[in-house]
């Protein structure tokens, strides 16, 4: 068997045999150095649009990249026509590193990871406080899944003509979640979108809740000029709403440098990526009392140190109370 030494001529190197003709194989990537920096706001059957500076640009991701998938939020450089003239179409070659992502899996045990945005600051999870009823389970799961991506949750709650918000407000006032009531006479006044808007502002924030609590009518009143989407209605026998956004998609905020992220509607939030040891992090007032509890600890069982460290002043019972009820969504259903 041939040896080959560190300064061997290129003569002496064997390629492999290509049946085509064409040039041969090679490890070596280009670095594309003249490539464009730009910002996927769509994905749709593997064509992604993607904003490079004012334009809008068709694109398709480069072979070169493998398996790695794009998604909207993604930074990425862009090869190609960057014209965004009708019927050209780009190169994506290469995925910035990103700051955060958000994932989801179709349930519990599932094991395969849907990245739902990239690059996101902030979650707002929306939830209708009636028609349909509020699924405090999935708000839950929403929270576990903004917690583990480190994103700042917001909860809006819409319809409150139709119910009060303090029976919700007062479940969630112990994780000191900023919070947005909206109705519906607010939102068609404008009072309601002001109130959002502060909270948008300089931020990229991905909405995401359950099909019918009226996600995509607040998105479309915060970019009224785009009318984003066409809005459903309720089923009065399931108390399920249709679905009218079918991919996400990223929207600039109108006079902010914030983007809005509408997603699809979701009847289910699976958490079997997120590590229940990395939840802790959203509660600094009581990951100091976790240095006590055994090794492994699951934070709900009878030697967890953060009994002690509540007992003796520390925290709130009722942060623990919500620590623990959040680790133990993965346990239970969302519609339970």
């Amino acid at each position: 068997m041939r040896r080959y030494g560190k300064h061997t001529d290129e003569d002496d190197i064997r390629q492999r045999p290509n049946r085509k003709g064409n040039r041969p194989r090679t490890n070596i990537r280009p670095k594309h150095e003249e490539a464009v920096e730009g910002m996927v706001v769509t994905v749709d059957r593997g064509r992604l649009t993607c904003l490079v500076e004012d334009r809008l640009v068709m694109a398709m991701k480069a072979r070169e990249l493998g398996r790695k998938a794009a998604v909207v939020g993604d930074r990425v450089a862009i090869v190609g026509d960057l014209s965004g003239e009708k019927d050209t179409l780009a190169r994506i070659v290469r995925i910035e590193p990103r700051s955060s992502v958000l994932r989801r899996t179709a349930d519990d045990d599932d094991p395969y990871e849907r990245v739902v945005v990239a690059n996101a600051d902030q979650l707002a999870i929306v939830t209708a406080l009636a028609d349909p009823e509020p699924r405090p389970r999935l708000i839950d799961r929403c929270l576990v899944a903004a917690y583990d991506a480190g994103l700042e949750p917001l909860l809006v709650l819409t319809k409150s003509d139709l119910s009060p918000p303090d029976e919700l407000l007062e479940l969630y006032g112990a994780l000191g979640v900023p919070y947005v009531v909206t109705s519906r006479e607010e939102l068609e006044s404008g009072a309601a979108v002001d109130r959002v808007r502060k909270q948008l502002d300089g931020k990229i924030t991905a909405f995401v809740g359950h099909s019918g609590v009226g996600k995509t009518t607040l998105v479309n009143a915060l970019v009224s000029q785009e009318r984003r989407r066409s809005t459903g209605h309720v089923n009065a026998v399931t108390g399920r709403g249709r679905h009218t956004t079918t991919s996400a998609r990223a929207i600039p905020l109108p006079g902010s440098e914030g983007w809005v992220i509408d997603t699809p509607g979701v009847r289910s939030f699976g958490l079997h990526h997120v590590d229940p040891s990395r939840v802790i992090h959203a509660f600094p007032d009581l990951e100091p009392g976790t240095e006590g509890c055994p090794r492994a600890c699951s934070h709900d069982e009878p030697d967890c140190a953060l009994d002690q460290w509540v007992a003796d002043g520390h925290a709130d019972p009722q942060r623990l109370y919500s620590l623990r009820r959040l680790l133990a969504t993965r346990e239970r259903t969302e519609g339970d």
